[in-house]
């Protein structure tokens, strides 16, 4: 396993965590350190288990566990779910779509701060949510869509928007799923390079995915899950190979490196 110094400096620490989506058994026995610091990438295919893990990441879920057992976020086993999000940024394929059509792009920005899906009339939004709000939408370059609903945004501004209410609050650690689904090669590049600068300022990027294109080269540790499982795990010079990635996709590829980037195309046939 990837060799870091967790303890006190524990971002997620799984120990012997067995979770269950309604009766189906997604993770046994599931251990998994990351430290703050330690931007990670967890790797896999369609149901190896990366959607089930990013929301015990996010208590959205909590594990059953035994005798030696524990899953702490930031240190503690259990949370608000509301407390925790005000620390921990996310975007999700879930949350994209649980967004109203005709919400705005500020009104989503703006309820990073509540983390809540739009805005009600009991929460109390200042000036500086909104000052806020409107400088992180300057900033991914998408202010220009204050006052646009949301449905009639392209997916990679909705995708944008939804970023900078990840980011409002200024969190330590950002949690994606998938970032650039859906994006057309600029969007995609915009915001990976969104997310290097991010990493850069000394953040954590927890990045759950199964596009390889989606690794920014800032990121170095690798973890490849399959079926629930942790089928390898370090640093990205040693996991990422065309042996490992044959054995968690199933199918054969080679795999190509440039500029610090990674992408996979078909093997050649023999």
């Amino acid at each position: 396993m990837f060799d870091i110094e967790v303890s006190q400096s524990a971002l997620i620490d799984i120990r012997h965590a067995t979770v269950y989506r309604g009766t189906e058994l997604v993770l046994h026995d599931f251990s998994l350190e990351i430290a703050k610091g330690c931007s990670t990438v967890i790797l896999g295919p369609n149901g190896s288990g990366k959607s089930t893990l990013i929301k015990l990441f996010s208590r959205e879920l909590y594990p059953v566990l035994g005798k030696m057992g524990f899953a702490r976020v930031f240190g503690q086993d259990q949370w608000n779910v509301w407390d925790l999000r005000r620390q921990l940024g996310i975007v999700s394929a879930d949350l994209h779509h649980e967004y109203w059509g005709m919400t705005r792009g500020m009104e989503v920005v703006v309820s990073g701060f509540f983390s809540s899906v739009d805005l009600y009339d009991h929460q109390s939004i200042s000036h500086f949510h909104r000052a806020q709000s409107y400088a992180m939408m300057e900033r991914l370059g998408v202010d220009s869509l204050s006052e646009q609903p949301f449905a009639q945004m392209s997916t990679g501004e909705q995708r944008l928007v939804l970023l900078a209410r990840a980011l409002v609050h200024e969190p330590s650690t950002l949690l994606l799923d998938e970032p650039t689904t859906g994006l057309d090669v600029s969007a995609c590049f915009q915001y990976l390079e969104i997310l290097r600068d991010f990493i850069r300022e000394g953040r954590t990027v927890i990045l759950v995915t199964h596009h390889i294109h989606e690794i920014p080269p800032e990121i170095d540790r690798v973890v490849l899950l399959k079926n629930g499982a942790i089928q390898d795990d370090g640093p990205k010079s040693d996991v990422l190979n065309e042996h490992s990635l044959l054995a968690l996709f199933g199918t054969p590829i080679e795999l190509l490196h440039r500029h610090g980037w990674f992408q996979v195309v078909p093997a050649k046939a023999v």
